[in-house]
């Protein structure tokens, strides 16, 4: 990457301005958490009040000249705003407290960019930062923003920022052409997994509530998990062995912010797709913390701005031993689980999450007791050889009454490959006529 990027451990002079209810509005103590893992060293946080932004400096010219004494007393390195600024605000605020100006895109970019350890993953944060820059070039080649006239001073035809564009634009066509083979290489995998007809389960919801803690506790994996906003940027994906319906893949997947940057979506959209693609999606919620609500609100709206939102959700309510909350199941009225209450740390409530995906995707579940004649004995031996068979017993005929619990589309398969018409168990049929 050819663009300047934080390199952490900055200090760091923290801005926090209150707006109404509405798009502006933010949380200071979110702010303070993000600032925390970017790894910068924040010296103070200034806050204020306003009803509309300051075109010129988004704060009033006060508030600017208090930003400027505390950059000063704290000898401080960059000013982080807890708001997006325009490419303008955020030169003129630079000229005025004489140093780096970052607003919570520019800083949540960088943490993506400390994060990423996959080369796809490098790919997409250097996307995002490439689009996001692309307004905020001028910031470093104004000198050169125009060509003087004149006997030896004419320029070669294109300025400095002309060329630095060209080249921006030239390498952000590069990323995409490689993310686009990236997205095949998934859509291949995503294709196969459809073939062979494993459901998919994606876990999704807002950043910090426990996704890699109860992916890895309920697959017995290793992903990065930490108790830092965005540890997870990579999509893992193992099996998970849910009951008799057999194995589902999950998905654990990035985690979500209230005004995640659009560009991060759209530089996402291969890693997101996991989720666009999934049949069932635990939208994990940190259940003791203190926007839980708000945070609820903010992951549908990103599922939403994926057109996601109508994929059957299960809410999974993670860390509910900080509430006393023993681990259980809520019902909606038509019976259908709602929510679970889990703890990932403590290991709590997996066997009532994994009931729960079962009512949901156990729809294609055959369960039931059948009986086999002698002539097809080897569907009772799959049947065996996967165990999906619960109880057997011999009825007078000499068929084997099997009391089984599988997936229709494995039955299915298993028909066929015995050559027994799938009519012969999956149509409604009175059990004497296997009593022929």
């Amino acid at each position: 990457m050819f663009f300047e990027r934080a390199q952490g451990g900055d200090r760091a002079v923290l801005v926090h301005i209150d707006f109404p209810e509405g798009d502006d509005r933010e949380d200071a103590a979110e702010f303070v958490e993000l600032v925390n893992s970017a790894g910068a060293d924040p010296v103070t946080l200034i806050t204020g009040k306003r009803t509309v932004r300051h075109p010129k400096l988004f704060v009033g010219s006060g508030k600017a000249d208090e930003i400027k004494a505390a950059v000063k007393e704290f000898d401080a390195d960059v000013v982080l705003f807890n708001h997006s600024l325009s490419p303008s605000q955020e030169r003129n605020l630079e000229r005025l407290v004489e140093c780096r100006v970052l607003d919570r895109t520019g800083l949540i970019l960088d943490i993506f960019a400390q994060r990423a350890r996959t080369h796809e993953g490098k790919l997409q944060v250097e996307l995002a930062q490439l689009q996001y820059q692309a307004t905020r070039l001028v910031r470093g080649w104004t000198h050169l923003e125009r060509q003087k006239g004149g006997i030896g001073l004419r320029g070669p035809g294109e300025t400095q920022l002309e060329t630095d564009r060209r080249l921006l634009r030239e390498r952000i066509n590069s990323i995409l052409r490689r993310l686009s083979k990236v997205e095949r290489t998934r859509d291949q995998g995503r294709r196969a997994r459809q073939r062979s007809d494993t459901p998919t389960v994606a876990i999704v919801g807002y950043t910090n509530a426990g996704k890699s803690t109860l992916f890895n506790a309920l697959t017995s994996s290793d992903v990065y998990a930490a108790d830092q906003m965005f540890a997870t940027l990579d999509p893992t994906l193992r099996k998970l062995k849910v009951g008799d319906m057999g194995d589902v893949v999950l998905a654990d997947t990035v985690g979500f912010i209230r005004h995640l940057p659009h560009k991060l979506v759209e530089a996402f959209k291969a890693t997101l797709q996991e989720t666009a693609e999934a049949d069932l999606l635990l939208h994990v919620i940190d259940c003791a913390a203190a926007e839980r609500d708000a945070n609820i609100e903010q992951v549908n709206e990103v599922l939403s701005e994926l057109a996601v939102d109508e994929t059957p959700t299960l809410l999974v309510f993670n860390k509910a031993d900080l509430l006393g909350k023993q681990p259980q199941i809520d019902y909606d009225a038509q019976g259908k689980p709602e929510a679970v209450w889990v703890s990932a740390l403590e290991g709590t409530g997996f066997d009532l999450l994994r009931d729960a995906i079962i009512a949901w995707l156990g729809d294609e579940m055959f369960t039931g007791e059948i009986a086999v004649p002698p002539q097809w004995s080897a569907l009772r031996a799959q049947l065996f050889e996967v165990d999906a068979v619960k109880h057997e017993h011999y009825d007078e005929a000499g068929n084997a009454c099997l009391d089984i619990s599988l997936q229709k589309k494995d039955f299915q398969r298993m028909l066929n490959r015995c050559g027994i018409a799938p009519d012969a168990y999956l149509a409604p049929r009175p059990k004497e006529f296997f009593e022929r």
